[in-house]
């Protein structure tokens, strides 16, 4: 179970409580917040929604709370809720949810956390002509894409020869000057108007370059130029685009090494979750992200968001493989399947950026 799919499951025990007169709320929230237990929490993901519903429901917090534990623990996926503090829900999934979702990961392959849920929608992006707008125009089109979306691509004039060669612009883009509304009933048209870059990107290659373009917000000026091109290519954890294709290609380097020594990833049950608590929220959030950055027009977003999967992927690393004379057991292959998970998310995500995410670094 995602976080999403949470929020949506707590919400609808909400509903039902209500329904049942169980709770007498005049409006309902239109979301449920779902994060990981802060200090003196417990269990996979904690909510305060029995504190906002308790005074508009004229009952105690705690009371509420429990009200919504019991309809909790009927749920599917779910196996424990317990109330702390003041009345905040700790919910703990089942054995297997860590399982499903590496496995839905994996089924899925690159294209996890895709959908149609923008099937029939042509919005319109517009960018001037400036290296930076025409990349972020891009990556957002490759992300709406990925939505379900048609999005139509327009430059005041044509692509740069360089900005097709070296940054992978398509060298299709319409020209024309943006009309700055719909083109259609639910579309949605934008004029991309980033921070222009200081300097040339292109001397910097097309992933390097990408990267110092898209992972600022469009309003932050980027970091190119004498004195920061040398950081953007360096390999060392400073760079953060090093650190994301560097966890991805360590995942790829697991899998070679655990084929060496006989076994294959199996998704299942962790036996400990202290190595695994930021990934595995991190995994389950990327649907939500790309959902985000599609609505956003905003690639940094995406950006950020693989950043913070690479640096939770490493503290599982040195656990995924046998040590010495130890054989691989059940674990040592949920641990390489959920390694296998992450770096699909990694170079899902860097593909959407229009990013290379090699295999050996």
């Amino acid at each position: 179970m995602t976080p999403v799919e949470l929020s949506r499951t707590v919400l609808h025990a909400v509903r039902r409580a209500v329904d049942a007169g169980e709770l007498a709320v005049a409006v309902l929230p239109e979301r449920v917040v779902v994060a990981p237990p802060g200090p003196g929490g417990c269990g996979d993901y904690a909510t305060n929604v029995a504190l906002q519903l308790a005074r508009p429901a004229g009952q105690p917090a705690p009371a509420v709370a429990e009200l919504l534990r019991t309809r909790l623990l009927r749920t599917d996926g779910i196996s424990d809720v317990v109330v702390t503090g003041p009345g905040f829900l700790n919910i703990s999934l089942d054995d297997d949810a860590d399982g499903r979702l590496v496995r839905d990961i994996l089924r899925a392959g690159p294209r996890y956390g895709h959908s149609d849920t923008l099937a029939g929608q042509a919005p319109e992006l517009h960018a001037a002509h400036d290296a930076r707008a025409v990349v972020l125009m891009d990556a957002v089109a490759r992300v709406l894409r990925s939505q379900g979306a048609r999005p139509r691509l327009t430059c005041a004039h044509p692509p740069e020869d360089a900005w097709v060669r070296i940054l992978g612009i398509p060298s299709d883009i319409l020209v024309g000057t943006g009309t700055g509304t719909g083109t259609g009933t639910g579309t949605r048209s934008d004029t991309l108007r980033p921070v222009p870059a200081p300097a040339d990107p292109t001397p910097l290659g097309r992933d390097a370059a990408r990267w110092a373009l898209l992972h600022p917000a469009p309003h932050d000026r980027p970091h190119l130029g004498p004195g920061h091109d040398d950081a953007h290519l360096a390999q060392r954890e400073t760079n953060p685009l090093f650190r994301v294709r560097y966890a991805h290609a360590r995942t790829r380097a697991l899998l070679r090494n655990a084929a060496d020594l006989g076994f294959t990833p199996e998704p299942g049950p962790l036996t400990s979750r202290e190595d695994t608590q930021g990934l595995l929220p991190a995994l389950a959030d990327h649907p939500r992200v790309l959902s985000a950055t599609a609505a956003h027009r905003a690639p940094d977003r995406l950006a950020r968001h693989l950043v913070a999967v690479a640096d939770a992927l490493g503290p599982l690393l040195p656990s995924v493989l046998p040590l010495g004379d130890e054989k691989p057991s059940a674990a040592h292959r949920a641990r390489l399947a959920l390694a296998e998970a992450a770096g699909t998310v990694l170079a899902g995500g860097l593909t959407l950026l229009g990013i290379d995410a090699p295999d050996h670094l």
